[in-house]
């Protein structure tokens, strides 16, 4: 494992709020208003296209997150998609370092997913009415058991081909580096004998770190892994299965991307 080194890391740091600064005007004016008006339409869109199919409303999300990285210049390359069975459902995992993380994901993926995200989401509005309608899965984090056994109940529920969205890491990384896995997904996968479909996105965080709003234009590499059957390693191969999924997910990573601690 790389040492993180402060020195490049603050000269980063320093660069991108030079750049922020620039970019502010066409942000603030531009990229946010779009974004605000863009949510609350597509949310809309969804809850009433829903009515009809929740398959048809999941794609008002797919037109809001893409059109929102076009906004925003923000250029999306997804590799590997060929790797995933279309009529496959599979828990889906990926590393978390930035909101854009959900936007590069649902723009590009092209396929029936629903997200696992925390309640509090429930009351934004536009994104929390579309999700609501669509059937993403809204957890109370706070409490483990009820948050797995809403994911088990809510993915028993998924049509074939459908899959569940899942961050392991549980919130967005502070610096962009992978940071320690959960298990709730891990067991939830057990439990419905779901492969595990490993996915890795890189760069998001260098265009919209953590606890802040200065977007940057940039480059989201999405990496999708070979899948993971959980059902092969028994009930007391949890922790080797965690394992397993963090290196795959690793694999994709730049190096200063992949510091953090263990699974």
């Amino acid at each position: 494992m790389a040492t993180p080194d402060p020195v490049t890391d603050s000269a980063r740091d320093q660069g991108r709020a030079r750049l922020s600064l620039i970019y502010f005007p066409y942000n603030a004016l531009v990229v946010m208003p779009f974004f605000a008006g863009s949510t609350i339409f597509w949310g809309v869109m969804a809850v009433v296209t829903s009515q009809l199919s929740q398959r048809l409303g999941f794609h008002c999300g797919t037109a809001w997150a893409w059109s929102t990285c076009r906004m925003n210049f923000t250029r999306v390359r997804v590799r590997g998609r060929e790797r995933a069975d279309s009529r496959q459902s599979y828990v889906i995992m990926s590393n978390h370092q930035s909101h854009f993380d959900t936007l590069a994901f649902y723009g590009h993926w092209g396929r029936q997913f629903r997200w696992v995200i925390k309640d509090d989401l429930r009351k934004v509005p536009g994104l929390g009415w579309g999700c609501d309608a669509v059937g993403h899965i809204f957890i109370d984090r706070s409490n483990r058991e009820r948050a797995i056994a809403s994911m088990k109940e809510a993915a028993q529920k998924l049509e074939p081909g459908v899959s569940i969205m899942i961050f392991p890491e549980g919130e967005r990384s502070p610096d962009g580096r992978l940071q320690a896995f959960k298990k709730g997904g891990f067991v939830m996968a057990e439990q419905l004998g779901l492969p595990i479909l490993p996915v890795t996105i890189s760069g998001s965080h260098y265009v919209l770190p953590k606890k802040t709003l200065r977007l940057l234009p940039g480059r989201i590499d999405i990496t999708v892994h070979d899948p993971i059957d959980p059902t092969t390693y028994g009930p007391d191969q949890r922790d080797r299965l965690m394992s397993d999924v963090r290196a795959a997910i690793t694999s994709g990573l730049s190096d200063e991307e992949r510091d953090g601690p263990p699974a």
